[in-house]
């Protein structure tokens, strides 16, 4: 779970934005309006690559590194003897190290493009032979690299799993106890005291009926009180006891949990504000919208990432459901019974749902007040 904005990126993401950024600054002597252009592109669509291969973040659209490696590559058959190689190659590997296998390939396809070019304009295929090495290389670097993190991401996940299943079992065996002392609770305690009771009030009426002073009825009616003020707290600990409430937050932690580890998905939970604890029925509702939205999002975004935000706000609490597709999905024609049962739960707490498309994916917002 994280909590607050987006960080600032890291060493790494800096270190590898500038091993495309500053051979741009390097080509600039050189430049003519041509290779100005390409720099510009390169420099500003290179933005986006401090953010969008951290850890945990997603993935960035397959269109804006092969842009930058188209532009890095074309100034690279205009300025030859520049840095521009470093930007290209590095772009290169960046897309062999996260994107899938058709953008791979059209990045490697347009390296080979450009160094062929290169090599037929100059007709030195000699010195082409070299640059076609370094590309094996990068690729076989990316590759490897690529295997590693596979391989870092499975671990983590088992051991997600080991974790979720040792904490599981540990609920579990905790639910039983707690099982087993109500039960104790209710079939001892709270029978002899209802047992108790009842024979104090029935002493209370055999003195009233032979004429007992006021002083002994007055402690038989204490201790028939008492009697009876016991039982209903021992029939609360046996409630609490079997109800074992569990927090808003843990909820949506949980359902969260279970999808990533069904899907492989990225999850997020965001809480924004001081958590406080909430009345039944707002919880319900709440962890019963990330059900619902988790539930559609395996049935019309299969292994979609899923961002969800919790705000606590004076008087209110805010959540939000995000799945990101990767590209805005169809308006639906009439919302199903999940959605309308989702409704139905907020307008009975006097709140507000919205639902819908987005840009990425479908989003869905509700404010209920606590």
């Amino acid at each position: 779970m994280t909590t607050g904005r987006a960080a600032f990126p890291h060493a790494q993401a800096w270190l590898r934005w500038g091993l495309v950024a500053v051979p741009m600054f390097a080509a600039t002597p050189r430049a003519d309006t041509l290779a100005w252009v390409l720099i510009g592109i390169t420099l500003v669509l290179s933005i986006p690559l401090l953010w969008g291969y951290d850890a945990g973040g997603h993935r960035l659209a397959p269109a804006l590194p092969l842009t930058v490696l188209a532009s890095t590559s074309t100034l690279w058959t205009q300025l030859p003897n520049s840095w521009a190689s470093v930007a290209m190659f590095s772009t290169t590997f960046f897309v062999v190290l996260r994107q899938s296998k058709a953008p791979i390939v059209l990045a490697v396809a347009i390296d080979l493009a450009a160094i062929t070019f290169w090599a037929t304009d100059r007709d030195d295929w000699e010195g082409a032979l070299p640059t076609y090495a370094v590309l094996a290389v990068v690729v076989l670097l990316g590759l490897n690299r690529r295997t590693r993190l596979a391989r870092i991401e499975q671990t983590e996940l088992a051991l997600a799993r080991a974790q979720t299943a040792t904490e599981e079992h540990a609920r579990a065996a905790a639910l039983a106890e707690r099982a087993r002392i109500a039960r104790e609770l209710h079939d001892v305690l709270a029978h002899s005291l209802a047992g108790l009771s009842l024979n104090l009030q029935g002493a209370r009426l055999m003195l009233m009926r032979d004429g007992a002073s006021p002083d002994a009825l007055a402690q038989v009616e204490r201790a028939q009180k008492l009697a009876s003020e016991g039982l209903a707290e021992a029939r609360n600990a046996v409630a609490a006891l079997r109800e074992d409430a569990v927090p808003v937050e843990r909820a949506i932690a949980d359902l969260l949990t279970a999808y990533r580890l069904d899907s492989g998905a990225r999850t997020g939970l965001t809480v924004e504000g001081e958590p406080r604890e909430l009345d039944a029925a707002v919880g319900t509702a709440l962890v019963r919208a990330v059900q619902e939205s988790l539930a559609n999002t395996r049935k019309h975004a299969a292994n979609a990432d899923v961002e969800v935000t919790l705000g606590y706000a004076a008087g209110t609490v805010a959540l939000t459901v995000a799945d990101r597709q990767g590209r805005r999905p169809p308006d639906t024609p009439a919302a199903g019974y999940g959605l309308r049962g989702m409704g139905e739960r907020v307008a009975l707490l006097d709140g507000r749902l919205e639902s819908g498309p987005g840009e990425d994916g479908w989003r869905i917002h509700l404010t209920v007040p606590t």
